[in-house]
């Protein structure tokens, strides 16, 4: 697995484990939603992603998401 596409897992599990609290738990936890929604658009203008920081410390290796 590559950095893009263990980002891109990794996004997805947040989306789905945020929209499971916010109707189990509590409302509030929407707002990691919209977290995870702003730095996915943060990341594309900017290039700078701290989930592929992490992923890259632990050794995934470097690619290209659709290739």
């Amino acid at each position: 697995m590559t950095i893009d596409r263990a980002v891109m897992m990794f996004a997805g599990f947040m989306v789905l484990l945020s929209l499971a609290l916010g109707v189990y738990v509590s409302p509030w936890w929407y707002l990691l939603n919209a977290f995870v929604g702003l730095n996915l658009m943060q990341a594309s203008v900017t290039g700078f992603c701290p989930a592929a920081i992490a992923f890259r410390k632990f050794g995934v290796r470097a690619g290209s998401a659709f290739q």
